[in-house]
């Protein structure tokens, strides 16, 4: 989870940088990035590459909505 946190959280404070959504939205897109991305409990290097690039796909689609 917390590349997941981390990855989300890097979007979103990102976005908000550039104007793109407010500050009360970065906790709504890193809440639901860590609702949707799915725990690997022992994570391989892979993994992490994985989970970080899925995490920012999703954050971006959220700030899309």
């Amino acid at each position: 989870m917390p590349c997941v946190l981390n990855a989300a959280n890097e979007v979103a404070v990102a976005e908000f940088l550039r104007g793109n959504i407010g500050f009360l939205d970065m906790s709504k897109v890193v809440e639901e990035c860590m609702e949707k991305i799915s725990f690997v409990r022992h994570p391989s290097y892979e993994d992490y590459v994985a989970t970080d690039h899925e995490t920012r796909i999703k954050a971006a689609e959220c700030i899309k909505k």
